[in-house]
């Protein structure tokens, strides 16, 4: 047991207690970095347009020119930072946290949290059709990581420092502490432990104190008093999961569909955002509800205010307008974006609905509220975080139900459609892939030859069923390799595919291995990687694949075993840990 006089500032070494206080600090720095954040993104937009108010309140004053000319002005300014001086302040910020994660052990460049500071309250403040959520996602998460860095973290443990900063930034950004917390915790971290939780909380309370204390306890929307009508409206919210989902996809498909095309403009890359300003500046020229994060619109569909036809057409253009935005290399969040299409999907919905069953259904605006959720699931496939943020704008129990059944049908239905989310989509496009985190990472770099048993049964294919099973008696060998007469594999045989015939009278002479043998079965050669056989393994049911060798004419030269995957894993994971300690004790 510790000394109870042990000074305050060894205690501070222990690793619970001292990422607790790293949690704090990082959460109070994240929280004046989001007040910072808001206060410089309201002076952009004077700058711009010399207004600071909702742009739907003064749009009608702003002459056309200025509508075309700001936002190209504001895409060049944002594509001169982005190409030189940080590259990871372009886009929609979430994936280069979660790749610093993958790849870098959470290790972020300090310059990053001014660049997208600066570029994403350009990008808002010109016009800019993006939320300032994913900015402010990736500014705590620098944070986060410099902090860590400072006081040397180890690699291990780096990742609960960034998702501390993540968290703390959706909590002040949406007066949301819980939301901020799940955030953390389902994407950027994707653990749910002690370890990684009581730090997050902290950090993320800690920010939406500071936030509060500055811009007051008050949602961003006019949330308008929810109740179910009747019964039968749970089974509409299914119906609105499948419609959110859908929008949801076409959202990410055309944001990335975009993004290739102006990948393929041969013309400089830091003159590409300005392009996409321009077609900005022409959107929303004509529908000014797109300018910017939205809220305004969002809060006049809230109360009703918005006519059908319009929240059609809204959804469409903010599609574009969004997509156009981060697809050109603008900065901002698709958090905002998300939540807009779900109000005007939800409205719509709700508008069809409530006229042909009056008596058994809300009003639009109920439905515009949960398909928030709804859609923000089905881009992210973070469900609970969607619950959870919209609950927290609403503190209305009663919502609960609807938005479960909306935002888990989204999740589901894109998640089998379309494997990535939009976060993750932007990785695979890059070849990385961290859907199964640390372990893809590690077992990617290891060969199935450093870990493979040699030794292993073969039996020729013409050996009789007695032999065999006096084979299996012998060897104790739960499988036998089955080859020809020049040594290739031709099947492999399990005691298993015996039982259908051990009772079987006047067998034990006449059938012979190639009979009973699993033909053409899956393999795996000496130079492929432990995660392509991991993935054989799952995707097929076994336990083991046989190992062939290289070459024109492979042979059998081992078999790989699951159980020898996962102590492969096992070592190399703690010789990581091993190695950082002792580089953390070095420095």
């Amino acid at each position: 047991m510790a000394d109870r006089s042990e000074p305050l500032f060894l205690k501070l070494r222990r690793p619970n207690i001292r990422f607790l206080f790293l949690a704090i600090i990082i959460g109070g720095l994240a929280g004046y970095g989001a007040v910072l954040f808001k206060l410089i993104l309201k002076y952009m937009q004077w700058v711009f347009y010399q207004n600071t108010a909702d742009w739907l309140t003064f749009a009608g004053t702003v002459p056309l020119w200025m509508k075309l000319v700001m936002p190209t002005a504001g895409g060049l300014v944002v594509g001169l930072v982005v190409s030189f001086f940080a590259s990871e302040a372009k886009g929609h910020g979430v994936p280069e946290v979660m790749q610093a994660i993958a790849l870098r052990g959470g290790r972020i460049r300090k310059r990053v949290a001014a660049a997208k500071i600066f570029a994403s309250a350009v990008t808002i403040g010109s016009g800019g059709s993006v939320g300032r959520e994913g900015p402010m996602v990736q500014i705590g998460a620098s944070i986060g990581s410099s902090v860590g860095q400072i006081f040397k973290i180890p690699r291990v443990h780096m990742k609960t420092m960034v998702g501390c900063g993540a968290a703390a930034g959706i909590a002040a950004t949406f007066n949301a502490p819980i939301a901020g917390v799940l955030f953390a915790l389902e994407i950027i971290i994707g653990d749910f432990g002690v370890m990684q939780f009581s730090p997050v909380v902290l950090s993320s309370v800690m920010a939406t104190a500071i936030s509060r204390y500055y811009f007051g306890d008050f949602p961003h929307f006019d949330i308008p008093t929810y109740s179910i009508v009747s019964l039968w409206e749970y089974l509409f919210y299914p119906v609105l999961g499948v419609v959110t989902g859908l929008v949801a996809l076409a959202f990410t498909n055309s944001l990335y569909w975009l993004e290739d095309r102006f990948d393929a403009i041969p013309i400089p890359e830091w003159t590409k955002p300005a392009i996409g300003g321009a077609v900005l500046g022409v959107v929303f020229a004509v529908y000014p509800q797109v300018f910017g994060v939205g809220y305004g619109a969002m809060n006049e569909t809230l109360l009703d205010k918005t006519p059908f036809a319009l929240m059609l057409v809204l959804i469409v253009v903010k599609i574009v307008a969004s997509s156009a935005t981060l697809g050109s290399g603008g900065s901002g969040g698709i958090f905002a974006p998300s939540l807009f299409m779900g109000c005007m999907t939800g409205g719509a919905f709700g508008y069809v609905v409530h006229m042909l069953l009056p008596a058994y259904t809300a009003t639009p605006a109920a439905y515009a509220l949960v398909a928030m959720g709804g859609l923000v699931a089905g881009t992210t496939y973070a469900p609970i975080t969607a619950i959870l943020i919209i609950f927290e704008m609403t503190s209305d129990y009663s919502i609960i139900l609807p938005l479960m059944l909306t935002c888990i049908t989204a999740t589901v239905m894109n998640s089998t459609i379309q494997r990535a989310s939009i976060y993750t989509t932007k990785l695979l496009r890059r070849g990385i892939d961290i859907e199964a985190g640390r372990e893809r990472h590690l077992l990617s770099h290891m060969l199935v030859k450093e870990v493979m048993v040699r030794d292993f049964v073969t039996i020729p294919q013409t050996m009789t069923l007695s032999s065999i099973l006096w084979t299996f008696k012998t060897e104790n060998a739960p499988y036998l390799h089955v080859v020809d007469e020049d040594q290739r594999l031709t099947g492999i045989i399990s005691f298993r595919d015996l039982r259908a015939v051990l009772n079987e009278e006047g067998l034990a002479d006449l059938l012979i291995a190639h009979d009973l043998a699993t033909q053409n079965p899956v393999t795996v050669t000496t130079d492929d990687t432990l995660q392509d056989a991991l993935d054989k393994i799952t995707d097929r049911g076994v336990s083991q694949l046989p190992v062939l060798s290289t070459g024109k004419e492979p042979r059998v030269v081992g078999t790989l075993t699951e159980l020898a995957i996962d102590a492969a894993y096992n070592s190399a994971t703690v010789k990581a840990e091993i190695a950082e300690d002792e580089q953390r004790m070095e420095s």
